[in-house]
């Protein structure tokens, strides 16, 4: 019989170089993480509770840590650890996963860079500095919590949920002195201004209009100078435009006439159609 670990990852932020910040966390999870402890006696298997017996921490030996280069302009520029910016902009990736004794676990490369021999090993140079400080890292916060949970005190989650620090944000209490408020607010209102007149009822101007307030008076209508000479050019204009149609009209009719002077009038057989006009009724006046 084995014990099957599943480690699950949930991204609550992503800024970038996702590979490494999941590699320390599935590293501090597996280190972090105790299982029940067992007893095998032939073929009998006894797995004891926490109360029975404390759990077993998993035989850990190595910390493989990966660390992510950026290479920019075809290998001319490198970065360590790039954000989701320069993620963005970046020819190509390599990621090397080495523990604390240089011994190199995996190279992984991505893009459309091609890297050289002396590319590679500066990058791994630059990771094994990088491991052995998030490896130094990582033991130091595993012995605070364990020094922590020896002594009885708050440690891991459990730290940060009375201090709101994760759920939400940490607001400190303020003191409020409820005494004496009705004399306070009496002597308040005594030394406001009274309220100003409010007419209740509207003023009606015309039947189906009304005005609530006082209201204020605008200056649509008033023109400027320029707009006043263009609005007295238009209005020429339009009136030269009315006296030549008119002229227009009054001589086709005289020359109308005279064609017309001498033929016969010829009166038409059809009956005399009625024109009847209807009045709108009077509807009653709804006031409001």
């Amino acid at each position: 019989q084995v014990w099957q670990i599943r480690l699950d990852m949930h991204l609550l932020n992503h800024d970038g170089n996702i590979t490494d910040a999941a590699s320390i966390a599935g590293i501090v999870a597996l280190c972090h993480f105790r299982r029940p402890d067992v007893s095998v006696q032939g073929q009998e298997v006894t797995v004891y509770t926490p109360e029975e017996r404390d759990p077993v921490p998993l035989s850990i030996h190595h910390m493989p840590i990966c660390v992510s280069f950026a290479f920019f302009h075809q290998g001319t520029y490198l970065l360590v650890d790039p954000s989701e910016r320069e993620e963005r902009v970046m020819d190509g990736l390599l990621v090397i996963a080495m523990n604390k004794h240089r011994e190199i676990c995996t190279i992984q490369s991505s893009g459309v860079v091609m890297l050289v021999q002396d590319q590679i090993l500066r990058c791994s140079k630059i990771a094994a500095v990088k491991v052995a400080e998030i490896t130094e890292l990582i033991q130091k916060a595993l012995e605070n919590d364990h020094k922590a949970r020896k002594e009885g005190g708050k440690f891991g989650f459990a730290e940060s949920i009375p201090n709101q620090k994760i759920t939400t944000f940490k607001m400190e209490s303020a003191a409020v002195d409820t005494n004496n408020v009705e004399e306070q607010a009496g002597e308040i209102i005594a030394k406001a201004d009274p309220p100003s007149e409010i007419f209740v009822n509207p003023i009606l101007h015309t039947p189906g209009t009304a005005q609530i307030g006082e209201g204020i008076e605008n200056s649509w209508g008033d023109l400027e100078e320029s707009e006043k000479e263009e609005a007295a050019e238009e209005e020429g204009e339009s009136k030269a435009a009315a006296f030549a149609c008119q002229k227009s009209e009054t001589e086709d009719t005289s020359m109308m006439s005279k064609t017309k002077k001498d033929e016969p009038i010829v009166l038409s057989d059809s009956e005399e159609e009625e024109v009847v006009i209807l009045e709108p009724q009077e509807l009653p006046r709804r006031t409001r």
